[in-house]
């Protein structure tokens, strides 16, 4: 099985989800640059809500699923050539 059509799918829908979620957050970001560098932070603070909130949360878990699944696909197809080369069974042609 070919991991390109899923990797595609799960691309465009991360990409939905993310910009759903961002699209209806409000929130605020901050950054404090200090010496010793431990004592830096990043504060990030979203909130989302309205459809943004149910819709984006599935599309992103949606894309996270399919990007496992791509993943399965390309470590099966990468095994595959291997296990045929050492007298099995030839896969069939797709």
């Amino acid at each position: 099985m070919k991991p390109d059509r899923p990797l595609i799918a799960a691309v465009l829908f991360l990409a939905a989800g993310l910009g759903i979620i961002f699209g209806y957050c409000h929130g605020n970001v901050s950054i404090g640059a200090a010496l010793p560098i431990s004592g830096s932070s990043l504060v990030i603070c979203t909130t989302t809500t309205g459809p943004g909130a149910l819709s984006g949360f599935v599309l992103t878990v949606l894309g996270v699923f399919l990007l496992i699944w791509a993943l399965v696909c390309a470590v099966i197809g990468q095994i595959r050539p291997v296990v045929s080369s050492r007298g099995g069974p030839e896969p069939s042609k797709e």
